[in-house]
């Protein structure tokens, strides 16, 4: 009797795009497409299935999602690839128009058929047109258990909220991914704890907003709360919370980070201007007073507070008066690492529509001034740092045994680097270091 031939397993090539947020999306993505039965390659070009996860936030993050399928499409075209699938922020903000933007991809993907993905690539194989799996988000927030890391194993994303309720008018968050939604404590901690089972000693907090976390819940100082309880978890080592709105940040929340043991002294305030104005017409809940008094709160509480910022440059209206005074407030405030970005006229959105739009040339000539003095800062400061000994991690050793590792400052894949020395030490691990030169925003350092 003639030996039954073997039935070939189909392959998935994956590309991941877009924000901490995203990141944790497309890890749950990978695991349901390793438990469909597929198998996961990382050439995408031998794929038999394309999946690419998109963000669409503003436009170089939709234009970067246009190219990823455009560069699948042609690799359908070459005849290995069967079908290309979009997935993500962009899938849900676009819809089926996608099919327009990019003639031949085969389906489009929504958020809150993310958990699905692994029947859907089984119905699109199955089919010879194209199809939407398109609806509104969940009304809860997602459970992330389970996740197939594309993260080094010693740290991980945790994401503590969905959706966001604060309406910023530059910004399509709230259009694509809904109200806020925290995600309930104990699921939560259940989901640290496995990260941390599977080698995490470092866990990010993210959200679009994560000092929000607990309002919808009713819960007061959710987020203080809720990092007493990840403390707890034996293993962890480091916990860091990111995107943080000032008015968020009250006298529990800096005392309870003052206090652990475990909560690094690093925050990421997204702040985007500092003129009442601007502020204003940007619908954000802060005001110039408010920001002022939270940063000298959190130096004055916390001398060794690591503050990390993003800001926008070229809003609509924005007079040379007041960049000039974002950017004085910038000197002032002296931030450890700062991210600015030019505004974008964002479809959709209030500000896209409202008079006095800023020129492109305008828009560039702030940016380069505004990082040029953080530049400034950010030199300084490191110079500044030389001798200082600090605790790093350790998060990659390259083949010629070269490692970069990171202190509490240090957020990763954010950003600056320790570049270390004379090392034996292997990703992971937590060694102490002196710190005995820079260079640019990289301090270079050596065990003690």
């Amino acid at each position: 009797m003639a030996k039954q031939m073997k039935k070939k397993q189909l392959t998935v090539g994956f590309i991941a795009l877009g924000c901490p947020k995203n990141m944790v999306d497309s890890e749950r993505m990978l695991a349901e497409i390793a438990q469909g039965g597929f198998t996961i390659v990382s050439d995408i070009e031998i794929a038999d299935i394309i999946v690419i996860n998109t963000c669409g936030f503003i436009a170089p993050a939709k234009a970067e999602a246009i190219e990823s399928m455009q560069y699948a499409v042609s690799c359908k075209k070459k005849g290995n690839v069967q079908k290309v699938i979009v997935a993500g922020c962009l899938a849900q903000r676009e819809g089926a128009k996608l099919f327009e933007q990019v003639n031949g991809i085969d389906a489009v993907v929504g958020l809150g058929s993310r958990d699905l993905i692994a029947n859907i690539i089984k119905e699109v194989l199955g089919s010879d047109k194209s199809k939407t799996f398109l609806t509104k988000p969940p009304q809860a927030a997602n459970d992330d258990r389970i996740r197939l890391r594309i993260s080094p194993a010693h740290w991980a994303y945790l994401r503590i909220s969905e959706g966001c309720d604060h309406n910023c008018s530059f910004c399509t968050i709230p259009a694509i991914k809904g109200r806020f939604r925290s995600k309930p404590q104990d699921i939560i901690l259940a989901e640290a704890a496995e990260l941390v089972d599977c080698g995490a000693a470092e866990l990010n907090i993210i959200a679009q907003d994560t000092a929000c976390y607990g309002r919808d819940l009713k819960i007061k100082n959710g987020l203080a709360l809720l990092a007493g309880e990840l403390e707890k978890i034996d293993r962890l080592k480091w916990l860091r919370l990111m995107y943080m709105y000032p008015a968020g940040i009250n006298d529990y929340l800096i005392e309870t980070i003052r206090s652990s043991e475990k909560i690094v002294h690093y925050l990421d305030i997204p702040i985007q201007h500092i003129n009442n104005e601007i502020l204003k017409n940007m619908h954000r809940p802060d005001t110039k007073d408010k920001i002022y008094s939270v940063i000298e709160n959190l130096r004055s509480k916390i001398s060794d507070i690591v503050l990390r910022t993003t800001v926008i440059v070229g809003f609509p209206g924005e007079t040379d008066e007041q960049f000039e005074e974002l950017l004085e407030f910038v000197k002032w405030a002296k931030f450890d690492a700062l991210g600015c970005f030019k505004f974008y006229p964002e479809s959709g959105t209030p500000a896209a529509q409202m008079p006095n739009q800023i020129p492109e040339k305008t828009k560039s000539q702030r940016l380069e001034e505004l990082m040029l003095a953080q530049q400034e800062i950010c030199f300084a400061k490191n110079k500044s740092r030389i001798g200082e000994k600090l605790l790093c991690l350790i998060d990659s050793v390259d083949s010629a045994g070269v490692r970069n590792g990171r202190f509490y400052g240090q957020a990763p894949e954010i950003d600056s680097i320790c570049m270390i020395n004379s090392c034996s030490a292997a990703a992971g691990d937590f060694i102490e270091v002196e710190i005995i030169d820079t260079k640019n925003y990289d301090l270079v350092v050596q065990p003690v």
